[in-house]
């Protein structure tokens, strides 16, 4: 089994004053050369944005971008859509950026802030039709189990939000002294975990809230958490 622990304080910072940004990979002004990606994810935002802030028109292509909102309201806009997308907690957007897409991103509450993930993943096919998609998840269908967020486009599990990749992603909620085994999907796969909030052991690593590993050369391994816990796992290709 190969382990790479990555501390919550560990990860690049900045500080934008309507955005609080933490790059678990080298990403904007934030640049460790032992922290470019792992396997084909590249990168793993988490993001805290003020009331009627965010970014403006910007261009992606050849990119699988997902975002994950954990509080507050995302509104979203692309050169696919004239109307705003509202994404709020419980739902997870993908964007297939492909030959080139331009979107906008702002918090849409005026009082409260916008805490998210946005994670891209190296796509295995370029220039794609641009695509977007979200859809609302069950909390109640992690508890003590896996659920599915997002998969391949090739893959047959329904359910899911599709990409350009063989990736899986997926969160569980798991009660406090509950143990999981995760199974990776091939040998050739790793999975890189972010604890959102709790206290898990992983293969004897301690993870609290926001620490991550990224794990590959194992076929199953154990998770036990020490409290009320929410992981989120990132299983993706490592031959990147």
């Amino acid at each position: 089994m190969k382990a790479i622990l990555h501390k919550a304080d560990s990860r690049g910072f900045a500080n934008h004053g309507w955005l609080q940004a933490n790059h678990s990979f080298s990403f904007a002004n934030f640049y460790d050369k032992d922290k470019m990606h792992f396997g084909a994810l590249r990168v793993l935002n988490d993001d805290v944005i003020a009331p009627k802030m965010g970014f403006g028109t910007h261009p992606h292509d050849n990119m699988e971008i997902i975002t994950i909102p954990l509080s507050g309201v995302l509104k979203h806009r692309d050169s696919m859509h004239e109307d705003w997308q509202e994404v709020v907690p419980g739902e997870v957007q993908i964007m297939s950026a492909g030959t080139g897409i331009e979107h906008s991103e702002i918090n849409g509450s005026v009082t409260e802030h916008l805490s998210l993930f946005q994670i891209w993943v190296m796509p295995s096919k370029q220039d794609v039709t641009p695509r977007y998609d979200q859809k609302t998840f069950d909390e109640s269908d992690r508890k003590n189990k896996l659920q599915t967020l997002v998969t391949s486009i090739d893959d047959t599990h329904e359910g899911s939000l599709k990409i350009q990749q063989d990736a899986v992603i997926s969160r569980i909620d798991l009660d406090a002294d509950e143990t999981f085994s995760y199974k990776l999907k091939t040998g050739q796969h790793g999975v890189y975990i972010m604890n959102i909030y709790g206290e898990a052991l992983i293969e004897n690593n301690s993870l609290k809230a926001r620490d991550a590993i990224g794990i590959s050369e194992i076929d199953t391994f154990e998770i036990k958490a020490k409290t009320v816990t929410s992981l989120l796992f990132i299983e993706v290709p490592m031959l990147f």
